[in-house]
Parts: C-alpha cells; structure tokens; sequence
C-alpha cells in the first residue's frame, strides 16, 4: 500500500495523507499514517488527533492504540499507556507488542507478577521480540530470580547484540552475584550501544574494584 505514495520527504507525505483523508476522511490507515507522520515530526498534540481518528474509524487498528499508549507514557501518563495497550491487545490478541508494553507498566509500578504474565505472553507470541525479553529479564532480577533473568537477558542479546538495557541487566547480575570486574566490562559494552547506566552503579562498581 506504502508503494504508491509519491511522497519524497516528510512533510509531503503529510501534504498527501491530507489530500487523500479530504477525499476519503473515513479510511482509518490513512489517519493512523498521518499520526506516526506527526510522530515522526514532533507534532505529538496533531498525532494524538489522527490516531484518534483512526480507532474512531477502524476499531480493530492495534497499532493506533499502541501509538496512543506510547504518547500517554511520554506525559507520563501510566493509567492512559495501560489503558491503550489493553485496548489493543483486545483488538489483536495476538499481537505482542501491547503485551510488552503492559509488561512494562506493570514493571513500573513494581507488579512484578503482572509483568512477568504479560512479558512472557509476548515473547510467546514473538520469540524475537527482544524489547520483552530484556524488560522479562529485567523483572526477574527485581523479583531475585538471577539466574532466569540472566537466562532471558541473554536470549534477547542473541537477537539483538547491541541491546543495551539486556546488557544492563546482566552488569546488575553480577554485580548481586559479587563480580564486579564482570560488571564493570558489562557497563562498557552497554555504554558503547548508546545506553548509559544508572550512575549510582557505576560509582557501585567503581567502590567495589578499588577495595
């Protein structure tokens, strides 16, 4: 469907998605394309309106409550995010991702049972959904179970190598299990993917390497 837009940068295809929404207003893709434009811009309060429009217009469109869910957690908004992502997981009850994201919420909110229930399910539906495997990774170190979180923070590296959070996980791993030169080489590699770990366990690690 992408393949016959004419559309060479962002803001024509915006320009184009308008023109054909003022042609056919009731064609929910077209509302939901115009959303991730705006998403793509900045333009988070005229993306909110578009996606909107989209469930309005094609209630089963999955995607569009996932995209409300993630605006609503970008104003912090965690009630809305999880609201969104249930809505969408109604809708399409196998599509993982809204299952990841109410994972992720759950997690927040320290419902490490609740998370753990939606992550798993998510990765059952996608066993390559690294976001999941991480985040379930990440849930089971806070629940104490280290060597399952270490099992699912691997599994997501071996799909995505360069995922810093799972790498994250794994410092904070042994860092409880008390190996901090293993930690230490763990936060250099996380760091080289462009995630930066909680300065508190830096200087944790830091304390402990120069005892």
């Amino acid at each position: 469907m992408e393949s016959s837009y004419t559309a060479q940068t962002p803001d024509e295809f915006i320009a184009e998605l308008k023109k054909r929404l003022s042609q056919n207003p009731g064609c929910g893709v077209s509302h939901y394309n115009l959303g991730t434009a705006y998403v793509a811009k900045g333009r988070f309060i005229e993306a909110e309106a578009e996606f909107l429009q989209a469930v309005e217009c094609s209630p089963n469109l999955a995607e569009a409550y996932v995209q409300l869910g993630g605006l609503a957690m970008n104003k912090g908004n965690m009630d809305g995010c999880l609201e969104w992502n249930e809505k969408a997981s109604r809708a399409r009850p196998l599509f993982a991702v809204p299952f990841g994201n109410i994972g992720f919420v759950h997690m927040q909110r320290g419902e490490l049972d609740k998370a753990e229930k939606s992550l798993r399910r998510a990765i059952k539906i996608d066993p390559k959904y690294v976001q999941a495997m991480a985040t379930l990774g990440n849930c089971l170190f806070m629940k104490g179970e280290l060597d399952t979180a270490e099992f699912h923070s691997t599994k997501a590296l071996e799909v995505e190598p360069m995922f810093g959070p799972a790498m994250n996980t794994l410092a904070l791993i042994a860092m409880e299990r008390g190996d901090f030169a293993k930690a230490k080489e763990l936060v250099a590699r996380a760091r080289e993917t462009g995630f930066e770990p909680h300065p508190d366990m830096v200087r944790e690690i830091e304390a402990a390497l120069a005892k």
